[in-house]
């Protein structure tokens, strides 16, 4: 099968990726992501590019096909593979003046996995071997045998600008080995989502983990996002005026700050004192908190490798504005989604698990918001995600890292059997839908509630309150696919709050043990 390339068929992000760095005219060259245990997304086109001499014929060739392209002025190529079948291993051969042979290719599910430090969480566990989290790690790392999972692990890097490469963390594409899983490239919850697509669907599956500990949503969103909102462009505005400082802020940091420190610790030792502790330094361009920077680094380099879409575990360092994650959640999925120019692929998301001490009174909490925020975003077509507030470690409420990651890659799982690939299972936990106010009564109604039920004496985590918004614990039932909910402090009640909290009590589950999400009857609320 011979196919002409044609410009026009590229998707913007090639066309981006040839506006980057000069090129050495040389050799045929590819990026990262195309090497030896590469997986290909099966069932849709499948771009293919690089670079070589100006004007060199490149041809590109797998399971039977053939697909040719001439470089451009810039040294720069693309292609597009009609849709391959699910399947491997094969060779990929791309000929110009030289010639690479990929091997072991092979045809599957492709998938982002990126976020914080929860998604970053390796799968060889940060637990304690003789702990019971770390024993489950070593038995999963030990079992961790497959050579049709493959993971890519992005190395961390941040940028001003688009980037049109990445490299991996272990230079290349890693079949699943014992050796290979005790890697910290390997993300756990991308690990054991993969997993379960493996045991479900019977094709490869690839995982492609781009994620970096302690950082917000606007680092991986683009600049053009970000500004195009203005709701938003603040986000990225505050940053470039912070790097706009920092040549002069440095300079007082070492000349003034640092002198002054030091002079106080000497002074704290003899004066038989507690040190003081160094003063942090100003935010330089290469912190991976500043807008943009994580997309530009970890995120545009990608594009546009085809994909069945992407996993994402994030939202700790965005906890303390919910109501602003609203607006940037979506438009972050939404950015991805146009640069992929895949139209609305997948994408499933984690739900901030429960930390901290657990909740004996009714209280307010940004977690609380950012979740109800997450929830709000499933809103947007083709998104799903995995509510986890009772998975986080009960003898450790305090590690904002919950050990269990093979529930969360499971439940994310769940999402992708049931709304990608067309199979019969429940995939979400009840998800509340409307309140009724009739008397004493509340009644409150979900979707995904068959079989609701009560893990535990009785059903937990509600608070009610009437108009003082004065909110108490509250009495609730389950009656079929609904919870009435009632106390004998509120004759009138107005709003009604579930899970509303940090660390949340609240026990209401659906048949398929799925627990319902967090929410509150009053959405627009300022608390």
């Amino acid at each position: 099968m011979l196919l002409k390339f044609n410009s026009m068929v590229m998707t913007l992000s090639v066309l981006a990726w040839a506006m980057g760095t000069d090129v050495a005219r040389a050799d045929v060259k590819l990026p990262a992501l195309f090497g030896d245990n590469c997986v290909l997304q099966r069932g849709i086109p499948v771009p293919v590019w690089g670079t070589g001499d100006a004007g060199e014929a490149v041809s590109v060739s797998i399971c039977g096909q053939k697909v040719e392209a001439t470089t451009d002025a810039n040294g720069r190529w693309g292609v597009k593979l009609a849709a391959l079948t699910a399947g491997g291993p094969f060779e990929m051969t791309i000929t110009g003046k030289n010639t690479i042979v990929l091997k072991n290719v092979a045809v599957g599910e492709v998938w982002i996995a990126s976020g914080q430090s929860n998604m970053e969480f390796p799968l060889k566990s940060w637990s304690p071997p003789d702990s019971p989290y770390g024993k489950k790690a070593l038995k999963d790392v030990a079992e961790a045998n497959d050579p049709m999972l493959r993971m890519f692990a992005v190395t961390k890097k941040t940028a001003d600008k688009p980037q049109d490469n990445v490299t991996s963390v272990k230079g290349q594409w890693d079949v699943t080995t014992p050796q290979t899983a005790a890697g910290g490239g390997f993300t756990a919850v991308g690990y054991f989502f993969a997993r379960e697509l493996r045991a479900k669907l019977n094709v490869p599956v690839g995982i492609i983990h781009t994620s970096w500990g302690g950082t917000p949503a606007e680092a991986w969103t683009s600049r053009e996002a970000l500004e195009a909102d203005p709701e938003l462009k603040g986000l990225y505005e505050s940053w470039e005026k912070r790097i706009a400082a920092y040549p002069e802020l440095k300079k007082v940091y070492d000349e003034k700050t640092i002198p002054e420190w030091k002079t106080a610790v000497e002074k704290a030792k003899a004066d038989g004192k507690p040190e003081p502790r160094k003063p942090g330094g100003p935010a330089d361009p290469n912190n991976p908190n500043r807008a943009a920077t994580l997309y530009n680094g970890m995120i545009a380099p990608l594009l546009p490798y085809a994909i069945a879409g992407a996993i994402w575990y994030q939202g700790e360092s965005n906890a303390g504005n919910g109501k602003q994650y609203r607006k940037l959640f979506p438009a972050m999925i939404q950015d991805w989604r146009t640069r992929w120019a895949l139209g609305g692929f997948p994408f499933f998301f984690v739900q901030l698990a429960n930390f901290q001490q657990r909740q004996t009174v009714p209280n307010e909490g940004g977690w609380a918001q950012l979740r109800e925020a997450q929830t709000m975003t499933l809103a947007l077509p083709h998104t799903g995600m995995a509510v986890t507030i009772d998975l986080a470690d009960a003898d450790n409420p305090g590690d904002i890292h919950p050990h269990n990651k093979r529930d969360v890659g499971a439940r994310l799982a769940l999402n992708a059997l049931a709304t990608v690939y067309g199979q019969k299972v429940e995939y979400s936990g009840p998800l509340f839908k409307e309140a009724k106010f009739e008397g004493n009564q509340a009644i409150l109604t979900f979707t995904h509630a068959d079989g609701l039920t009560a893990h535990g004496d009785k059903l937990e985590g509600f608070v009610i309150a009437g108009a003082d918004r004065k909110f108490v614990w509250a009495d609730a039932k389950i009656l079929g696919e609904t919870v009435v909910v009632t106390s004998d402090k509120v004759p009138q009640p107005t709003v009604v709050r579930y899970a509303w909290a940090i660390n949340p009590l609240g026990n209401l589950y659906n048949k398929a043990n799925l627990p319902a999400s967090p929410f509150r009857t009053d959405p627009d609320s300022p608390q």
